[in-house]
């Protein structure tokens, strides 16, 4: 009984320190203005991202070959860049198209580094569609989530450490609810994403509807299935649809177009 109460008091103290050590990681965001839980200081995130972006193009079959393509994903994202927020910004962008052609997906690495396989770029048909993919991974970048994620990762880690030598036991319990909390961050993550790619769109003189049509075009290529909304890091593309609907009238009214 005595090593119970043992356990449960240096579990407590282990979870008090972790769960303080998180919220003192609080910075404001140096373009949106949120204040945010990240666990990198913005020269870190871009160091990070630089270093890592060699393993992720030789995961994904490397750069693909044809530059012309190439310089027409590079065109629209200078586009957008000069167009907003995210050109003035500390980060310093760019964009890899990737020889992948199974693997429909792009993804943005902390500090810049963005990334499309041609397996994606090949199901696109406008420039619209490309520069909604595009804007969509600058807008994950823009709002920290990389960064913010780590600091999750380690808060929900440092509770499960804390939780296990509380219980004496490894808790199967402790860690879903940690991939439960982790889950719910990824999909309001995209969600936020949509939105600033919507707004990247409209400031770009491109067509916002166009984040709709992504949505529709990765739907067919998940083969109109998916699993339980509530379950998936990322929200399903019907899901994703009504919200983008209602962003889009809310920026188009708001700038006026």
């Amino acid at each position: 009984m005595q090593n119970y109460k043992g356990r449960i008091i240096i579990g407590l103290f282990v979870a008090v320190i972790v769960v303080i050590s998180y919220l003192m990681k609080t910075e404001e965001n140096p373009v949106t203005g949120e204040k945010q839980k990240v666990s990198l200081t913005v020269d870190q995130e871009i160091k990070l991202g630089l270093q890592s972006a060699p393993e992720m193009i030789r995961e994904f079959g490397g750069e693909y070959s044809d530059q012309k393509l190439q310089a027409y994903i590079d065109r629209i994202g200078e586009r957008i860049l000069s167009s907003t927020e995210a050109g003035k910004s500390p980060y310093k962008f760019d964009f890899h198209l990737l020889a992948d052609g199974k693997t429909v997906n792009a993804f943005a690495l902390p500090g810049g580094q963005i990334f499309i396989t041609v397996a994606l770029f090949d199901r696109l048909k406008t420039e619209d569609q490309v520069a909604g993919v595009l804007g969509h991974e600058i807008g994950h970048v823009i709002n920290r989530h990389s960064a913010e994620h780590i600091a999750q990762q380690e808060l929900t880690q440092g509770l499960i450490q804390a939780t296990d030598i509380a219980t004496g036991d490894p808790s199967m319990i402790s860690r879903f609810v940690g991939n439960m909390v982790n889950m719910k961050y990824g999909r309001d993550d995209e969600l936020e994403a949509d939105r600033f790619g919507v707004k990247y769109l409209i400031q770009s003189d491109y067509k916002p509807e166009a984040m709709i049509e992504v949505m529709q075009i990765l739907k067919e290529a998940s083969g109109g299935g998916s699993g339980p909304d509530f379950m998936s890091t990322h929200p399903s593309p019907d899901n994703r649809i009504g919200k983008l609907k209602e962003v889009i009238n809310e920026y188009k009214e708001k700038y006026n177009k």
